[in-house]
């Protein structure tokens, strides 16, 4: 079980890994913040201080068309934001 999927990279995370050293990731619907903070640490090699998560609902929307009725989702994402150590850094953008 992959428990980090990807990094986050909005306008929004950009500005809060700036401001107050917080970086976002997609994550496994079923981690815990101690699985987290353990990948984390192991993938960048830095010290995580605090793991927050978000879990976002599959948005659903329905659609009318000729043939009838389509109902159809997104798919639920869990978030996690994460909190290093002063003077850490992760840089996201190395491996492009």
């Amino acid at each position: 079980m992959s428990i980090l999927i990807k990094p986050i990279i909005t306008e929004k995370a950009t500005a809060n890994s700036e401001l107050n050293n917080c970086y976002t990731f997609a994550v496994n619907t079923k981690a815990n913040k101690v699985e987290i903070k353990k990948a984390v640490e192991a993938a960048y090699g830095v010290s995580v201080e605090k793991v927050r998560t978000i879990n976002v609902r599959p948005e659903r929307r329905t659609r009318y068309t000729k043939t009838g009725i389509q109902h159809g989702k997104t798919n639920a994402v869990k978030k996690a934001i994460v909190q290093l150590a002063e003077g850490e850094m992760i840089d996201l953008y190395s491996n492009m």
